[in-house]
């Protein structure tokens, strides 16, 4: 599976890729440079919407994908990096990572979180996921039905468009 690294200006696409099960380094803090040297050392592929540490990136053979700046809603970064990468936009409940530290997340019965999370939380829901890093729990609560419409769009543009070796003619267009 493909390691990415962000920039500064993606935050919510390194938490999208990280609940999908992407290995994704990201931080607000992290300059340029430490950016490429990241990216070298740990063979990470390099997503950002800054053209010039696009260019860069590429001068220094790391793979880029640049994102341009007109372009701002999730769907629509996702699936050029579904185009671009060839990145598969599914949940995993088994391979999901920590939205905020990026570590693993483990599936987790319900007694060893019972004291972390509202009692209502715990009486509506069976699947929790734990990060030992950060200590957070997490839950497919009412958020999980925007994330569920996003991944099902992204898999509908993907599926609609012609595959590069498929030839059209002109009047199927």
């Amino acid at each position: 599976m493909v390691k990415i690294i962000v920039d500064s200006m993606l935050g919510n696409l390194a938490r999208w890729l990280r609940v999908l099960g992407y290995d994704t380094e990201y931080s607000r803090k992290m300059l340029d440079k430490d950016i490429l040297t990241t990216a070298i050392r740990e063979d990470r592929v390099l997503i950002t919407k800054d053209l010039g540490l696009h260019r860069r990136a590429l001068k220094n053979n790391i793979t880029s994908v640049y994102i341009p700046p007109e372009v701002t809603e999730i769907a629509d970064i996702l699936t050029i990096l579904v185009e671009k990468l060839g990145i598969e936009v599914k949940f995993d409940k088994n391979n999901t990572r920590c939205p905020l530290c990026n570590s693993r997340l483990s599936i987790v019965p319900k007694a060893q979180i019972a004291t972390l999370v509202p009692p209502e939380v715990l009486s509506k829901y069976d699947t929790f996921w734990y990060c030992s890093k950060c200590k957070k729990v997490y839950w497919q609560g009412n958020h999980w039905r925007t994330i569920n419409d996003t991944i099902q769009l992204i898999r509908s543009r993907v599926a609609s468009k012609p595959k590069k070796d498929e030839v059209v003619s002109e009047h199927e267009v």
